[in-house]
């Protein structure tokens, strides 16, 4: 009999996809749960995969690989999708294929399988991810195949007695992890709908945030957020503990039409209160001690970096490479930055680091200025002579054409 791996979440594409692949495959159906920070909605998965058809039911916890091997380079490199998407999902996909293979080739089994639909983004970071890691294994979606509609799988699911979150009623589709939280269908599919507040779990109505702001204050170790206030903290823990504190505040709401690598626009909304307030962060202290040019081409690196994540192009040469030259930028990036959060406004307002070129005697323009003005004029000089030189040629040419054309008439 055939053997397939499928990445369950316990959601209604997933908890169908068990009945329907077993059906249509006459296959034994493994499911796989990876933990990547989803909370609550994890409670009871094994029991509820195993109940809708599954053989067996893997749960694993893959908190801290998630944070240490991929959030952490994304962070570094500033990756954030069209200058608003920090890329939860995106960066949460090639992590799960990553172990469904893993599993592929403990259980022997030939295919895996995932609930992505056919106009999104994750069937292609799914896909392709898996011929990267093993091009000898099938991957199947239910969901590019069976062509039912949201309200058909609840139907469906109704019908077969899958029990699912799901309904017509509340018909949304959610993702989350460690790194924030993706809401889409619904009113949602109208850009022009202002998101209800229902749809929000990780962050308070900014309207509805305390009146007295927050201080918070990150330090860094070459590039790494190792404290939040002084305390020490792993990166799973650190990140637990500024999502309460950034949530309260409301900080980390999107609201944005993007560009999906299917060729079409779609209205998405996320939540990334800890990503909000960790790329702020990171951004001002690399300002404070990266030098300008390297700083401006790993700001246009960052573009690239955020769409290969994007396009699920994870596993790849490309992003090995722009990771090591993102390593070498972070070796200076030590220091504290002190953030104030208030009412969805997360804003820097302080920074310090061993390694700052910020030079105070060179900035002042009080006493104890150190910065030789007399200087500046040679260097004006030398500067400016490219146009200067531009403009004596060209403007030698211009009257030489209207004399020309002065002596013609």
């Amino acid at each position: 009999m055939e053997r397939i791996i499928l990445a369950y979440s316990g959601g209604l594409d997933t908890s169908v996809a068990v009945k329907w692949l077993a059906d249509r495959y006459d296959a034994e159906i493994v499911t796989l749960t990876i933990d990547l920070g989803q909370g609550k909605e994890l409670d009871d998965v094994r029991e509820r995969a195993l109940a809708v058809g599954a053989v067996r039911a893997h749960v694993v916890d893959a908190r801290e690989e998630f944070a240490d091997d991929y959030i952490l380079p994304a962070l570094q490199a500033g990756a954030i999708y069209e200058g608003k998407y920090p890329l939860a999902t995106a960066l949460g996909r090639p992590l799960i294929a990553k172990k469904l293979v893993e599993f592929a080739e403990m259980e022997e089994a030939g295919m895996i399988a995932h609930g992505c639909t056919g106009k999104g983004n994750d069937q292609v970071r799914m896909d392709v991810s898996t011929r990267a890691l093993n091009p000898s294994l099938k991957v199947v979606a239910p969901a590019r195949v069976w062509g039912l509609t949201r309200p058909e799988e609840i139907e469906y699911a109704k019908k077969n007695g899958i029990p699912v979150p799901a309904s017509v009623e509340n018909p949304y589709s959610t993702d989350s992890n460690l790194w924030g939280r993706s809401i889409e269908c619904g009113v949602l599919e109208d850009p022009w709908t202002e998101p209800p507040e229902e749809i929000y779990t990780l962050t308070k109505s900014p309207s509805d945030a305390p009146d007295v702001p927050a201080y918070v204050e990150i330090d860094f170790q070459c590039g790494v957020p190792t404290k939040v206030n002084g305390v020490a903290m792993s990166l799973v823990e650190l990140i637990n503990s500024l999502e309460t504190i950034a949530g309260v505040h409301g900080i980390g709401r999107i609201d944005l039409v993007e560009n999906r690598l299917v060729g079409i626009k779609s209205r998405e909304i996320y939540e990334a209160p800890v990503a909000t307030v960790l790329h702020a962060a990171h951004r001002e202290l690399e300002a404070l001690v990266v030098p300008r040019e390297l700083a401006r081409l790993k700001a246009t690196l960052a573009t690239s970096y955020a769409d290969l994540v994007y396009d699920g192009l994870w596993f790849s040469a490309t992003r090995d490479a722009l990771d090591a030259f993102v390593t070498s930028v972070q070796r200076h990036v030590t220091g504290t930055v002190r953030l104030k959060l208030s009412k969805g406004d997360c804003r820097v307002v302080g920074r310090k680091s061993p390694m700052s070129l910020y030079n105070p005697a060179l900035a002042t323009y009080d006493e104890g200025d150190q910065f030789d003005h007399e200087a500046a004029e040679g260097f004006i000089k030398i500067f400016g002579l490219p146009v200067e030189n531009a403009a004596m040629v060209q403007t030698a040419e211009k009257l030489a054409a209207a004399s020309d054309d002065g002596h013609e008439s």
